[in-house]
């Protein structure tokens, strides 16, 4: 159950199944190459993660997240991994701090080179290595949840023109923030970056409604 857990999570969380689609248990079995009974244990496992939403008579699908709830989700981050990037600044070793140092190098690569998925890619693998350096289990495992579930609206952030640059220079400010050991430092850019994230959303929403 783990195996087919992680790997149809995996394909959730990078599009290969998308919001809205149906997660058919017969197919998915013939896919993932496994039971039925294991398929149906991975959707109960995800349903209660928040990525899939199972409905009596109609089965089960990729949830979709509104946009507010990307707002509440994005807002719970901020205080969560503001307090994982004040953590970092105060654990991280010299190693990391090279292996952060390498992350935004290779981010400022991706943006240069108009990548928008692989901007997507190491700003999740630099959030990621974040949490692991700070050593705060309870946090990490908090916000990896969270993300998981706007991970979409997470994408579409940075594909979306222009969006890239200026998030890179935020992520820059947290890694400095980090290797400077500067916890209070640390904790302010990752609220000014979360909070610019939470300006586009309420755009989105604002041009939806119009």
């Amino acid at each position: 159950m783990d195996t087919i857990t992680t790997e149809l999570r995996d394909d959730i969380l990078s599009g290969q199944f998308a919001p809205g689609d149906r997660l058919l248990e017969i197919q998915l079995a013939e896919q993932y190459n496994c039971g039925r009974a294991a398929v149906r244990s991975a959707l109960v496992a995800l349903t209660t993660e928040g990525l899939v939403e199972r409905e009596e008579n109609r089965g089960a699908t990729v949830r979709r997240i509104s946009i507010t709830e990307a707002i509440q989700i994005t807002q719970a981050r901020s205080v969560l991994e503001s307090l994982i990037a004040a953590q970092a600044a105060r654990e991280a070793t010299n190693e990391d701090h090279a292996e952060l140092r390498v992350i935004i190098e290779q981010m400022r690569t991706a943006v240069g080179n108009d990548e928008g998925n692989d901007y997507s890619k190491l700003n999740a693998l630099l959030h990621r290595r974040l949490r692991e350096m700070s050593g705060h289990e309870i946090a990490a495992e908090l916000v990896a949840n969270l993300r998981n579930r706007a991970a979409h609206h997470q994408y579409r952030l940075a594909v979306m023109p222009g969006r890239s640059a200026d998030s890179l220079e935020q992520h820059a400010a947290i890694v400095d923030a980090v290797v400077a050991g500067d916890e209070a430092a640390a904790a302010r850019a990752m609220t000014t970056h979360l909070e610019s994230v939470i300006e586009v959303l309420h755009r989105w929403g604002d041009a939806n409604v119009r």
